[in-house]
């Protein structure tokens, strides 16, 4: 099977549009319509959604996502043995489907408490 003709095959199955050609100046997309399974993220969507739409208005919150979001992924390790490094553990956080949210979350949080409350946020870093 060649790549060109799946990558078409996925392509057309994916969505079609439908188009009116009643005035030939102006055709008008009259239906749209999408035949793809839902996917995983899609299905997440409302709750990234909901994650994103968490207002920051009190400071007590706000310390505490800090405190509790890491800065860095607590994951990423060398593994040492007699100060020679075996092998390195990379940054496991990407693998988390909410971590661009989170993340955002927590920059929200240390904005919050640096322009509104005008804390020194150096020390959640």
């Amino acid at each position: 099977m060649k790549v060109f003709d799946n990558t078409t095959k996925r392509f057309f199955l994916t969505s079609w549009v439908s188009i009116n050609h009643t005035d030939s100046s102006k055709p008008a997309v009259t239906q749209l319509r999408h035949l793809a399974p839902q996917s995983l993220g899609d299905f997440l969507q409302p709750l990234r959604r909901r994650i994103e739409n968490i207002q920051i208005n009190n400071p007590q919150i706000a310390r505490r996502l800090c405190q509790l979001i890491p800065a860095q992924c607590p994951f990423e390790r060398d593994i040492k043995l007699f100060g020679k490094t075996l092998f390195h553990i990379p940054p496991l956080c990407k693998l988390n489907p909410f971590f661009e949210e989170v993340v955002g979350l927590r920059f929200r949080a240390l904005c919050y408490l640096a322009d509104e409350c005008g804390e020194d946020v150096s020390q959640y870093c």
